[in-house]
């Protein structure tokens, strides 16, 4: 047992340690970095139902407020307003459970969306929604374009004694949409600001883009005009 045996012994020994210790360290941190990731991911997962369930009920209860009006009034379109709703609560129950959706099922959304409220403004709405290019095979995050749409009606035909005009247009173009909404501003002028445009429901869906797309995958633009509130997004389609 000299003295340079013992030191090649610890040295060897230290050098074991060391080795396994590295080989340890490395596997926890690879776990330990999988499980952030698992919680991130369900963390997401939760963030996005929460705020899809938390904005669905908003659009119900206006949705049910509009059939109330009619049935007050005795309007013969009450039965046909019924079935759009069915139709409506049909697509949220059971259509947007996936990360994505069908842009064209979404597309036919809207439109039953729209026939309910040209039955509830009646003549005092001025709509046009035009589609442009090919939906077809490609897909969107469910429930999205819809709020900008349930926005617009809100702070401007609920807001106007007047004609509210409200002009909606969707260009597909290549894999992205170009998405435009417009609606005139309420008569009251303490109500023209450009907090108007904005409430909780818009909140909500710029939590979700970000959430839902990449910095690079979307873009939108939220603007007040003399006469008008204007929402533009382009988005990436999948």
């Amino acid at each position: 047992m000299t003295l340079n045996y013992t030191v090649v012994m610890m040295l060897g020994e230290l050098y074991v340690i060391t080795f396994v210790s590295s080989i340890k360290l490395t596997m926890d941190w690879l776990r330990e970095t999988g499980r952030v990731a698992r919680l991130e991911k369900e963390q997401l997962e939760s963030e996005l139902r929460f705020l899809r369930a938390q904005i669905s009920p908003h659009f119900f209860f206006n949705t049910l407020n509009n059939i109330y009006s009619l049935s007050l009034a005795k309007s013969d379109k009450t039965p046909d307003t019924i079935i759009k709703l069915s139709d409506l609560m049909r697509y949220v129950l059971y259509e947007t459970k996936n990360k994505n959706q069908s842009l064209q099922k979404e597309i036919v959304f809207i439109k039953n969306y729209l026939d309910l409220e040209k039955i509830r403004y009646n003549e005092n709405l001025q709509l046009n929604f035009e589609v442009i290019g090919d939906p077809k095979g490609k897909k969107i995050a469910p429930m999205l374009l819809i709020h900008f749409i349930e926005n617009a009606f809100k702070h401007g035909a609920n807001k106007n004694i007047r004609e509210v005009k409200i002009d909606i247009q969707m260009k597909i173009e290549g894999k992205f949409l170009y998405f435009r909404i417009s609606n005139t501003k309420p008569n009251d002028q303490e109500n023209r600001s450009k907090k108007q445009v904005g409430g909780i429901g818009l909140n909500n869906v710029e939590k979700r883009l970000k959430l839902r797309y990449a910095e690079d995958e979307y873009k939108l633009g939220i603007y007040e005009k003399l006469d008008e509130f204007v929402v533009n997004l382009r988005l990436k389609l999948r």
